[in-house]
């Protein structure tokens, strides 16, 4: 993501504390955090795609996705 978008979630954030947002604001606010958030968890992903755990043999084996969530 974009600084200048993390920079306007931050500038939104800050405003809502102070006073009420604009429904235009808010909605604004809601579709960046929902990308960010998409982000993020992409990022994470990816990161748990490439870890393998290391066994006390020294065996490694690929992080599973757990079942069943």
């Amino acid at each position: 993501m974009e600084q200048a978008k993390i920079d306007r979630i931050n500038y939104l954030a800050r405003k809502s504390r102070t006073e009420e947002l604009t429904s235009e604001e808010k909605e604004e606010q809601a579709i960046l955090r929902r990308e960010y958030i998409d982000g993020f968890k992409r990022s994470l992903v990816g990161q748990l795609e490439n870890t393998y755990i290391v066994d006390e043999k020294g065996n490694k084996r690929k992080v599973q996705k757990k079942s069943g969530n």
